[in-house]
């Protein structure tokens, strides 16, 4: 009897107060207004970074995909950019800070992965592109559509890459390559418009 009574004050009983302290705290924060705003808002940034650390991954995928199949075309160079979808995603629905990180991110995988001078050209694309489509987006608001601001950072992309490339070799006579890369860019970002729309609602559902 005694054996009894002292493992029914052991184990077992620790875990019954603790089930009731654990339910006497949801219980005061279900009451509390503000720990359930807190609450909410916790969840809220663990969504946020898990759909960031998402778009990461993505932008990874579709720049290996894109590396491993290039376009049978004699210029050199001269890509879809898919990898700009998760960037994009990125700075219109999550942050502008987001946006930055992984277009950031992307460049040092790169660098890691394919050398220096393709992590110059992938960070000099990637930053100025954004840019860019961030400012459209405060000058024009709502008015700009994905299309539009898909183009001019696809064009924006290809210019940073072009800049960088005068810079490292300085001895090519690239301006013959300036209206490829132009034209290239209308198309790249008329592609990356399209599939941002397609995979859109497949994120909203992870969104809060």
């Amino acid at each position: 009897m005694r054996a009894a009574s002292k493992s029914g004050s052991g184990p077992l009983a620790r875990n019954g107060c603790d089930f009731g302290l654990s339910e006497k705290r949801i219980n005061e924060t279900l009451n509390d207004p503000a720990a359930t705003e807190r609450a909410a808002e916790e969840l809220r940034r663990t969504k946020r970074l898990a759909l960031s650390g998402m778009m990461f991954a993505l932008a990874l995928v579709l720049s290996v995909v894109e590396h491993s199949f290039p376009l049978p075309l004699t210029v050199p160079g001269v890509k879809l950019g898919l990898s700009n979808i998760a960037v994009m995603y990125a700075l219109f629905f999550l942050s502008k800070s987001q946006a930055y990180s992984i277009a950031v991110l992307k460049g040092l995988f790169v660098f890691v992965t394919r050398g220096l001078v393709a992590g110059i050209l992938s960070l000099t694309g990637g930053i100025l592109s954004l840019t860019v489509m961030l400012i459209i987006m405060v000058l024009f608001r709502d008015r700009a559509s994905y299309t539009a601001i898909s183009i001019s950072g696809a064009i924006a992309h290809n210019m940073g890459q072009f800049i960088a490339v005068s810079f490292i070799y300085t001895g090519m006579y690239l301006l013959a390559y300036l209206p490829v890369l132009l034209v290239s860019g209308v198309i790249a970002g008329i592609i990356t418009a399209v599939l941002l729309k397609v995979i859109i609602p497949a994120f909203e559902r992870l969104r809060l």
